[in-house]
């Protein structure tokens, strides 16, 4: 009997990946064989994110591409975008099957029962109870872990809570089991992702409301040798004994991602962001003093309706000066369904828009560039990955604090990857931004 040929493409975020590994798993263990996306096979999967405007135009790019390589494949469209707008995904031409958050952890349930047929499905409401436990193994040096889903926030440009539900999480027995078995497949860093992390909660069999602090507390108590790395976590749930615990844990790695959004409490007001400007400025502070080189990433959206120039300059000169490593820019996207979507009279041109976000990049270049250089002659441990393509002169991976560094290829022989080594960061590479490093003999 010949194998069918399956491949899968992920769109987005962390999380994305850690449940489109776990849906792989389950076509594997049935016999199906897995290739690359850009390969010819049977069956596409493509896990389609809703984050953007952008983000929905790429999914039918995608789609575009695969029938080019097999115009009678059989195209599965899982993931937020599928969840959200199922009518208009099942109308894009090559689609198959369009499965919501529940059903598509029984994609291989359909496909068994041989519904190869054009499914007009639409999603259901997502259960306050449902919870599907992912991970991602086997295809990354490092694994994404999820330990909570959905979201009770309300901004309002977002549509995650619509198209993820309400915030639920995976209970603190499962997720350290869960990391104990991907340290038995060699596993040496894993990121806890979610859609909002710092929401963590679990009552116990004892009725206790275990919240994140408890969840980071058990984990860092694990006998296994293993790097723990937080995902995106809201800056109004990073409580200061959070930052405590985590300057001094064994596992836990100095590296955050707190997104802002806007440097000006005005604009955060109009997002229905849970804080201003001054407790983001508190929380910096308060880890630049315990944990000096930790990175601290950050996201910040441009563009927003109503955003002024006056506002945009309170935000570049917030960011300017605190003590972050880099920033990711957003420019302001319009979805459906959300309170900012009906402030049309307030829309910022495109133009303006992009000159915006060119002007934080610029920034936030400068910011990751000296974050880097304080690195230099500093010792750090870095997770070397799989060398592939055209790498062929440097090892690549990433240190504690999540830079990205290289190593020659001819230096040392016992650097390999999937490995934990001590390296001395040296200088800074002009070509590339990127670190270089040299072992240290011990």
């Amino acid at each position: 009997m010949v194998r069918k040929k399956v491949a899968f493409y992920t769109m987005g975020c962390k999380l994305n990946y850690a449940e489109t590994s776990t849906i792989a798993r389950k076509f594997s263990i049935l016999d199906y064989q897995q290739v690359p996306f850009k390969s010819y096979a049977d069956i596409y999967v493509i896990n389609s994110c809703s984050v953007t405007k952008n983000a929905e135009i790429e999914f039918q790019h995608i789609v575009r591409s695969t029938m080019k390589i097999n115009s009678k494949a059989f195209i599965v469209a899982i993931g937020c975008y599928a969840q959200f707008n199922p009518k208009k995904v099942s109308s894009i031409t090559g689609i198959d099957l369009v499965l919501g958050y529940e059903e598509k952890f029984k994609i291989v349930d359909y496909l068994n029962r041989g519904l190869f047929l054009k499914q007009k499905y639409y999603a259901k409401i997502i259960s306050k109870k449902t919870y599907f436990s992912s991970f991602s193994v086997g295809d990354r040096t490092r694994s994404f872990l999820k330990i909570q889903d959905g979201c009770d926030y309300k901004c309002s440009y977002c549509i995650i809570p619509m198209s993820r539900g309400p915030s639920r999480s995976e209970s603190i027995k499962n997720i350290l089991k869960n990391i104990r078995f991907l340290f038995t497949k060699g596993v040496k860093e894993i990121v806890l992702t979610g859609v909002n992390i710092g929401d963590y909660g679990e009552k116990n069999i004892y009725g206790k409301n275990l919240r994140f602090f408890d969840l980071i507390e058990a984990i860092d108590q694990i006998q296994e040798k293993v790097r723990i790395r937080l995902s995106s976590i809201e800056p109004n749930l990073l409580q200061n004994e959070c930052i405590d615990f985590l300057s001094k844990s064994k596992h836990f790695v100095p590296h955050f991602h707190i997104p802002l959004q806007s440097g000006s409490n005005k604009i955060l007001m109009k997002m229905h962001r849970r804080y201003r400007r001054e407790l983001y400025q508190e929380k910096v502070k308060k880890i630049r003093s315990l944990m000096p080189y930790a990175y601290i990433g950050s996201d910040i959206i441009v563009g927003f309706p109503g955003e002024k120039h006056k506002h945009f300059l309170e935000t570049y000169h917030f960011l300017k000066k605190l003590e972050i490593s880099s920033l990711h820019i957003f420019s302001y996207s319009t979805r459906p369904n959300t309170k900012s979507s009906m402030m049309i009279q307030e829309n910022i041109s495109k133009k303006i828009q992009w000159k915006r976000n060119q002007i934080l990049r610029g920034l936030s270049n400068k910011k990751y560039r000296f974050f880097c250089q304080k690195q230099i002659n500093t010792k750090k441990t870095v997770l070397f990955e799989k060398n592939s393509g055209n790498h062929k002169k440097y090892l690549y991976g990433y240190t504690e604090n999540y830079i990205r560094t290289k190593i020659p290829l001819n230096s040392s022989s016992i650097f390999y990857e999937n490995t934990l080594q001590d390296v001395l960061i040296t200088k800074v590479d002009d070509k590339d931004g990127i670190m270089i490093a040299e072992p240290i003999n011990n």
